[in-house]
């Protein structure tokens, strides 16, 4: 990787495990301008997995979308930006030991949220619930 302050090749200086989010952190150093900053490596879940739908189409995985589906059911809190953050992050996760040849059935998708939902706030559940059929 390049150093974003001047472009130069950069060193690891530290790296760990982030179990939640599935992904890797990095500490990073400029060997030209020795500016320090932090990466942060995802899975590209939108080129490894495809959503089947009942009626068979297959289109993308997309985070943004399970996102922006979580905050809206959790618009009611306070806290519902960082909320819908950590939730889809539990549900890729649980969503990762569940796809097959790196297909996940919509309706999986939907059941999961739902029990996630359930579990952290039962007024976020419903409002899922009424968009969505688990």
């Amino acid at each position: 990787m390049v150093c974003i302050h001047c472009g130069a090749k950069t060193h690891v200086s530290n790296s760990r495990l982030q179990k939640r989010s599935n992904s890797i952190w990095r500490r990073r150093v400029c060997l030209n301008c020795e500016a320090v900053f932090t990466t942060e490596e995802n899975a590209q879940l939108s080129a490894a997995w495809a959503v089947q739908a009942s009626d068979g189409a297959l289109a993308p995985f997309s985070r943004d979308k399970l996102m922006l589906s979580l905050y809206k059911s959790c618009e009611h809190r306070e806290t519902a930006l960082g909320d819908a953050a950590a939730l889809a992050d539990t549900i890729i996760k649980k969503l990762a030991e569940l796809a097959e040849n790196g297909r996940v059935w919509s309706g999986t998708i939907a059941q999961v949220t739902q029990v996630a939902l359930n579990r952290f706030d039962k007024a976020a559940s419903m409002h899922y619930q009424v968009r969505h059929k688990a």
